[in-house]
């Protein structure tokens, strides 16, 4: 009887509106960080996304985690946090976080806030898949 390998969860965050070969480098490089992956990933909230870059992104939220969860890279996709990003986070329990290489928002005592919530997390800081073609903005021109 063999036992099934216990899955390692990581999370990510973004906007992903709309999503083009760099989210899925990303995605992928989050997978290979665990040999038994299980990728969430986290949706910022449409009034979050106007607080951080000034603007609304084109699709809105719910439109963006059905877009986010499609494919075979996700696990699960969730809305972040409206005024809050830390009890989403606590209740997915993840055990690596994986950042972009250019998410600035919401990081700075991240580790040391979900510890005080009971959770140890090891946060990742992932490399750019050719990050002067594959930015939203610069594809939207």
């Amino acid at each position: 009887m063999s036992k099934k390998a216990v899955e390692k969860k990581i999370m990510v965050f973004g906007t992903f509106d709309g999503i083009h070969k760099g989210h899925l480098n990303f995605f992928k490089q989050a997978r290979r960080l665990a040999p038994n992956p299980y990728l969430i990933v986290s949706i910022a909230r449409d009034k979050n996304v106007w607080k951080i870059k000034g603007k609304y992104p084109r699709k809105n939220e719910a439109e963006r985690v059905v877009l986010a969860g499609k494919g075979n890279l996700v696990d699960k996709a969730v809305l972040g946090g409206v005024k809050n990003h830390i009890p989403h986070i606590v209740k997915e329990k993840p055990g690596i976080i994986a950042l972009g290489y250019d998410q600035e928002a919401y990081i700075k005592n991240l580790k040391k806030e979900l510890k005080s919530k009971g959770i140890r997390v090891k946060i990742v800081r992932l490399k750019p898949y050719k990050e002067k073609i594959y930015k939203n903005h610069l594809l939207k021109k």
